[in-house]
């Protein structure tokens, strides 16, 4: 066993060196293992077949039925045998500790037309459907922008994207769920039927009311390219007013609204806000095909624009839905902070992103310990009326340039609707029943930690939940929290929630919403351990 002083010094070794290791071992581990990933999914779209689904399902429903036959003492609580590392949540949910199901469910199931819809297998990723989607001039109504996540993971937890100023959240463009309950029956769930309130109830609960075998999304006709505009703005107060007045934060339809919006926000009194039209080709206008490897990474063009000024061009669908793929927004940037290097991108650019899967499997529980006090990764909901005060808030914790910020309609659908509170009058856009709130999106490692001054990761993180739970916000639960469970009661509306798992057999059956997202780990203590004192 090493001694601790030799462990420190290989831990500053690492931290010291990041980029020669990420580039001599992780980068090419990583490209390896997506490899081995894409010929899994080759082969499995080959013995693909849609007509199988009825009879995957039965398979799901009998193995949930032959576990309710357990002695009591022989059950555990139930989840799904995906592993942990094919997750995009940046938790470890312990399932060895959980009676596990596979869900082998990967398939397209059908495309509406008629009804603008597609109905999906849970397996199913944004990578796949827009494959599927896009040639035939459709998109789902809320794509969010990696390659990766899964259709059914989103549906469960909840997604956003630059079009959810007009769309909502993910959950607001499903239009039925077809889920296997704690008794192993199959209901299929949507607004007006009588699992109305188990539809209400599905998002943001994690697969902790039962197994998610099908949904149908609506989806939206769409052009071959975005008409994106970039405008740099100066000054927190213009870019945050722009941004509002763009969203219709203060005004309703129909005034015209831009089908897509995005700010990035590259220091207090900086930004480039974005907004973007479905187009057909125009020669007057440069094509950008930002998402091939050898092109300059998403953001760093945007940030050109700071010294540009205004301009249009045109970028493919699809190469738009996933531009922040390659360097996972600007994380990776963390990690080779040369990586937007002409040469490097020329030769080695192919290799990006790092996967994310690769990476959560090469984390022990070591790492992950040391690394949550060192980075953060969140995505918060919070009221747009309030966006000067969250970014106030955000360079005071984090210290963490660019940050990210996507309007997006909150809808109140009344009492009992769901985990997400209804959003105050106040912030309601007039005459209509929704309000306009915001993501804002901080990841990376914090400026603080970089510059070896002090930084308390838990400290952080609890005060941006409080202002988010003041305001009437809410925490994407991909990420780590830092609350405990009665803070995080005042956060969720969780009583229609504890009424559903009661009337549709989860309770006993899944693992309570707030036990499935908390961290595997003790951030107090690990927290209070590794405060970072400064040099």
């Amino acid at each position: 066993m090493l001694p601790s002083s030799m462990k420190s010094y290989i831990i500053r070794w690492l931290e010291d060196h990041r980029a020669l290791v990420v580039c001599a071992f992780c980068l090419p581990a990583s490209f390896l293992f997506t490899l081995l990933l894409r010929l899994r999914a080759f082969a499995r779209r080959l013995t693909s077949d849609p007509q199988r689904h009825d009879s995957a399902v039965r398979r799901i429903q009998s193995q949930v039925l032959e576990w309710n036959k357990l002695p009591s003492k022989n059950k555990r609580l139930l989840c799904t045998s995906r592993p942990n590392w094919l997750s995009l949540s940046i938790t470890f949910f312990q399932k060895h500790l959980h009676h596990q199901v596979p869900i082998p469910l990967y398939d397209i199931l059908e495309l509406d037309e008629e009804a603008g819809t597609v109905r999906v297998e849970p397996m199913v990723t944004i990578g796949d459907i827009t494959r599927y989607l896009i040639p035939k001039g459709y998109s789902l109504a809320v794509t969010i922008e990696l390659d990766d996540a899964t259709l059914g993971g989103l549906a469960l937890g909840t997604g956003m994207s630059t079009h959810s100023h007009k769309a909502g959240l993910y959950h607001e463009t499903i239009t039925s769920y077809e889920v296997v309950l704690g008794d192993g029956s199959l209901v299929t769930a949507t607004a007006t039927n009588e699992y109305s309130d188990l539809y209400k109830a599905l998002p943001w609960s994690h697969g902790s009311l039962g197994f998610l075998v099908a949904l149908t999304l609506k989806i939206v006709k769409v052009k071959p390219y975005i008409r994106i505009k970039y405008t740099p703005v100066r000054g927190q107060n213009n870019y945050c007013d722009l941004i509002r007045k763009l969203s219709g934060t203060h005004e309703a339809e129909p005034t015209r609204h831009p089908d897509y919006i995005e700010g990035t926000i590259f220091s207090k009194d900086e930004a480039v806000v974005m907004t973007g039209e479905y187009a057909d080709y125009d020669g007057r206008l440069a094509v950008n095909h930002c998402s091939r490897w050898y092109k300059p990474w998403f953001y760093k063009h945007v940030e050109s624009f700071l010294e540009e000024g205004e301009k249009e061009e045109l970028i493919p669908l699809r190469d738009y839905l996933l531009r922040h793929n390659r360097p996972i927004f600007w994380v990776v940037e963390d990690m080779i902070p040369f990586g937007n290097n002409a040469l490097f991108r020329l030769f080695f650019g192919w290799l990006l992103p790092p996967k994310p899967a690769f990476l959560k499997f090469t984390t022990t529980p070591g790492v992950r310990a040391y690394t949550f006090t060192r980075q953060v990764f969140q995505d918060i909901v919070l009221p747009i009326q309030e966006l000067e005060k969250q970014i106030e808030l955000a360079i005071q914790l984090f210290e963490k340039f660019p940050l990210l910020v996507y309007p997006c309609r909150i809808i109140d659908h009344g009492p009992l609707s769901g985990q997400l509170r209804r959003p105050h009058a106040k912030y309601l856009v007039p005459g209509t029943n929704y309000a306009m709130y915001n993501d804002l999106g901080v990841y990376g490692v914090p400026g603080k930690v970089k510059h070896k001054k002090p930084y308390n990761a838990v400290a952080a993180m609890r005060e941006m939940e409080r202002f988010t739970r003041d305001v009437g916000g809410y925490s994407f639960l991909y990420a780590d929290i830092f609350m405990d469970r009665e803070e995080f009661g005042q956060m969720f509306d969780l009583s229609l929630y504890d009424a559903v798992r009661t009337k549709y057999m989860a309770q006993g059956a899944f693992p309570h919403l707030y036990d499935k997202v908390k961290p595997e780990i003790d951030v107090f203590s690990i927290g209070e351990r590794n405060v970072i004192r400064g040099q």
